[in-house]
């Protein structure tokens, strides 16, 4: 049969069915109720005694009737045959069927197919009447009929044990969900939809027996309610009841709840007579009423907690079955009322968002050659958001190429009203200071790093962790991974110009007015014309040449100050030009960020007294002040790679976050009673000359501590005290040449998560208390001296990371097999290691295993074959190993075998069973390859030689 999904109609149908059947047979029972059924579903459906008007031609209607119709259903009883008129009929629904832009369904009533296919018995019988016609005109009829006998369809006495209700139920379902596939593939606006739809599947699991409410939550103008639109309409013939309630925010607001609850009612029990007069009412009348009926509903653009507890209170208000889907912008609303499956609309891909445009812009799929330029200049700025390319779209239909030019054009300055009016719905309903950070998030800190996004916020005074979440819940940012694992925050093209628009729109013409200052050109005219007054709260800014930034003294509620976020360095050269004594800061500064600030210290007039965060990476300071100040607030101090050369921290007396990362100048810290409390965060790498002794009994809330490369002779004792409060969670002591003993008393480190050792030459082994670091998930040993490790490694039931390359350990100890969780083994350039456990395939978390240059290793366990996770296996340069364990195929999840300059020549035959490996090696002879492997596959296999450390 031919699949009616699988084409693209070109014409609109006046029909969904055409039923061809014989009336003496059919029309009263089983014809008459299938009618009956397909109507109530909305399936239009042509019957020839129902449609067509007195006093017509019925030949010439009826042939019309089956071309303007997209499905056929033909009931095949014992007296269809004795028709020419239902012959007839069967020839004209067979030539189009061909056509494939139609699709034939038989229904064999009380015959059986092949009674029709062959014309014999009861059919037979009947088609015998027909001896004395034209010959050539029975030979199509016998044509037609076997062909309609061939296709898929019902036999009604062997399907649903021949109960006719059953079987008329899988014929509306069967043309219901044809004609919805038909929709989605030809409906403009459902592009993109069918992927969408089958990723929701697992959640939506229909047939299963519970029920389920599933959330679809996404910014505005994402394809929330399109995409539930599709899943009903696909969907909702398998229910016994439906009902998709649209804009449940706005008519709840403008109608009442009891309303959407009068609809729901009426929509599932098909009774338009149902009233409510109260939302506790009809609260109580869908629990009465619903709970005996598989439903479908669909509430459509939820914002509050309260319309869900009214309309879908819980679960067993439906029956079993059941599936309730609700869409929203807030994802705290789904939470609230404990919706278990979520789900987020992802936006269209580039290849969707052109073909949506071109049906909006041009009525087809491609654009007219000379409109393709400009075609692409939209999707760039739609950036996949279904509205924009639907809006511009059909606002750029019909128009000539100077029109697109102007449009295009005008949305660099003015974005579009209606698509800003949609966007704007979840701003509004943010509160006050959830606003003030979706703001400074859009016109300054998206892309930046989350945790630094909390700090500048934090110093701002806000609550910034609640907050974001709170936008991230309402589909206003979301937060990505980076190449190097940091959460970044991201937020749409579109809502970060919805966000400056609106801090714009008051006075677009008046810069000096706007709250934030984000563009390069009007900062410099504002401060230029001297136009700084108390509107301004945040800046973004570079130094260029000829700046002004006298005038920032005078902005007396600026929070928050910029200068020189990820510039070019061609800017940090005019820096200098700046002149020290007219720079001024205002007393209202809570957050001061300045790249490469081209001062030795800060300027004499301010204050600084509420200051929370200041960060000088790369800068000319050497001394935070002339004459030193207290900055009571200070919370954050950031440093790094500057000149500074002595820091007071008696001045800083609440700090938490100390950043002095690669102050090479440094050669004093004083630190006075008390001053390091609260420090939680302190970076020292690299400062080698650093000579005050800094570390005390004080440092009781550190729990971030790195003084690698600080020349230290010995471990700082003070930070293992043994007191119970001890909250340190990293440190890291690496480049330390000179510490060649680690006191017993680092088992008091009971929170420590990582530790790190590296290039610790003179440290030969470990403490036994080491072990009982019950939180260590990760331990950095290479390139030490370390000669040995204790016995009870075993012990560190957390450790997921363990790197011993380069050191000189002869093996490891067999307790190591107990590391359930060790995820990565590192012991590359081990050269004195001559063997591994025995056990090693006890390692059942084990990914990566890296024995690289470990050139005194003779042989693999046999037992590395248990290891069912292992995904990177790296032997380069391992020239004494000669074989592999037999077994290997038994790595189901092996992907990288690296076996270049080893003794190794053939590989075991078992290891063609892993799918997807890709082997490298240096000179490997393809000759010697087993012979499970294919040539295709030796060809692929690059040469490769992979050095990590």
């Amino acid at each position: 049969m031919a699949s009616s999904s699988s084409y693209l109609p070109n014409k609109s149908y006046q029909f969904d069915v055409f039923l061809s059947f014989r009336g003496e047979d059919t029309r009263k029972t089983f014809v008459g109720h299938l009618y009956a059924a397909l109507e109530h579903q909305g399936i239009n459906t042509f019957k020839d005694d129902e449609r067509l008007e007195k006093g017509k031609k019925i030949s010439d209607e009826l042939l019309q009737a089956i071309r303007d119709s997209r499905f056929y259903i033909i009931v095949f009883s014992k007296n269809y045959a004795t028709s020419s008129w239902c012959l007839n009929e069967l020839l004209e629904i067979m030539e189009c069927h061909k056509t494939n832009e139609h699709t034939a369904f038989p229904v064999f009533y009380d015959v059986d197919p092949s009674e029709v296919r062959k014309q014999t018995g009861s059919v037979g019988e009947a088609f015998a009447m027909h001896t004395n016609k034209n010959e050539s005109e029975v030979r199509e009829w016998r044509e037609a009929l076997e062909e309609a006998a061939n296709l898929s369809g019902w036999d009604l006495r062997k399907t649903a044990d021949g109960d006719e209700a059953k079987v008329i139920k899988k014929i509306v379902e069967k043309v219901s969900l044809e004609l919805n596939l038909n929709d989605i593939t030809v409906d403009k606006n459902l592009i993109g939809m069918e992927q969408r739809m089958q990723a929701l599947d697992q959640s939506l699991e229909i047939g299963l027996s519970d029920v389920r409410m599933i959330g679809i939550k996404g910014m505005g103008g994402a394809g929330k309610t399109t995409l539930a639109r599709a899943i009903f309409d696909k969907l909702s013939i398998n229910f016994d009841g439906k009902s998709f309630v649209e804009n449940v925010r706005e008519k709840a607001s403008k109608f009442g709840l009891e309303k959407l609850q009068e609809q729901v009612l009426s929509d599932v029990l098909k009774d338009k007579g149902i009233s409510v007069s109260g939302v506790h009412e009809g609260r109580n009348l869908m629990r009465k009423k619903l709970c005996g009926k598989k439903v479908m509903v669909v509430l459509d653009d939820v914002d509050h907690k309260d319309q869900l507890e009214m309309l879908a209170g819980d679960t067993s208000w439906f029956k079993p079955g059941s599936r309730i889907i609700i869409t929203t912008r807030d994802g705290q609303v789904l939470v609230a009322h404990r919706v278990k499956w979520i789900r987020d609309v992802t936006l269209l891909s580039k290849e969707e968002a052109i073909r949506l445009f071109n049906w909006h812009a041009f009525g087809k799929d491609k654009p007219t050659k000379e409109f393709e330029r400009h075609s692409l200049k939209v999707l760039s700025y739609a950036s996949g958001l279904p509205l924009i390319i639907k809006v511009l779209g059909s606002h750029l239909c019909g128009k000539d190429d100077s029109e697109w030019e102007d449009a295009l054009e005008r949305l660099k300055e003015i974005p579009l009203q209606e698509t800003l009016r949609i966007l704007e719905l979840s701003y509004k309903n943010l509160e006050d200071d959830y606003k003030k950070i979706f703001l400074d998030v859009a016109c300054f800190l998206r892309g930046w790093e989350k945790d630094k996004v909390i700090k500048i916020l934090e110093s701002s005074g806000f609550f910034a962790k609640p907050g974001l979440k709170v936008l991230e819940q309402k589909s206003l940012i979301a937060t990505s991974k980076d190449a190097f694992g940091r959460n970044i925050i991201n937020m749409h093209d579109h809502l970060v110009e919805m966000a400056k628009n609106i801090v714009r729109r008051e006075h677009p013409d008046e810069p000096n007015k706007h709250s934030r200052l984000w563009v390069q050109e009007e900062i410099e005219q504002v401060m230029a014309d001297n136009l700084v007054n108390e509107a301004t709260k945040c800046i973004a800014l570079r130094t260029t040449p000829g700046i002004f930034l006298e005038g920032l003294g005078n902005m007396k509620k600026l929070r928050c100050l910029i200068v020189n976020y990820n510039s070019f360095k061609s800017y940090y050269d005019y820096c200098g030009k700046i002149e020290e004594a007219r720079l001024q800061f205002p007393n209202s500064l809570r957050y001061l960020y300045w790249y490469n600030y081209p001062h030795w210290c800060l300027p004499k007039t301010f204050e600084a007294n509420n200051l929370v965060a200041l960060e000088m990476r790369y800068s000319k300071i050497e001394h935070l002040w002339k004459e030193g100040k207290v900055m009571e607030k200070l919370k954050f101090l950031d440093l790094s790679n500057s000149k500074l050369r002595s820091l007071d921290l008696g001045l800083t007396p609440k700090l938490e976050r100390l950043n002095l990362e690669q102050c090479r100048d440094l050669v004093k810290l004083d630190v006075g009673r008390g001053c390091l409390k609260s420090l939680v965060y302190l970076n020292l790498y690299l400062c080698r000359n650093l000579k005050s002794e800094i570390f005390n009994e004080e440092l009781e809330s550190l729990e971030f501590l790195n003084v690698s490369g600080l020349d230290l002779r010995e471990f700082p004792g003070c930070i293992v005290t043994g007191h119970s409060n001890n909250r340190l969670l990293q440190l890291n002591l690496s480049y330390n040449e000179d510490i060649s003993e680690i006191p017993s008393s680092i088992g008091n480190l009971h929170n420590l998560v990582s530790l790190y050792l590296s290039f610790c030459r003179r440290l030969k082994s470990l403490p036994g208390s080491i072990c009982s670091l019950q939180h260590l998930t990760t331990l950095y040993l290479g390139f030490s001296g370390i000669e040995e490790l204790p016995e009870d490694l075993g012990q560190l039931e957390c450790l997921g990371f363990l790197n011993l390359s380069g050191t000189k350990v002869k093996h490891l100890p067999n307790s190591i097999c107990m590391l359930k969780r060790l995820k990565t083994l590192r012991l590359l350039d081990c050269y004195s290691l001559e063997k591994l456990p025995e056990d090693v395939g006890e390692l059942e978390s084990l990914e990566e295993l890296y024995l690289e240059n470990c050139s005194n290793l003779r042989e693999i366990p046999s037992s590395i074959c248990k290891l069912k996770r292992l995904r990177k296996l790296d032997l380069q340069d391992c020239k004494r190993i000669e074989k592999l364990p037999e077994e290997m195929g038994n790595l189901e999840c092996l992907k990288s075998l690296c076996i270049g300059d080893t003794g190794i020549t053939h590989l075991p035959h078992s290891i063609s069973l892993i799918k997807g490996l890709e082997v490298e090696r240096s000179n490997y002879d393809d000759d010697s390859e087993s012979e499970s492997e294919s040539k295709s596959e030796s060809e692929s296999r690059r040469t490769k030689s992979q050095r990590t450390i």
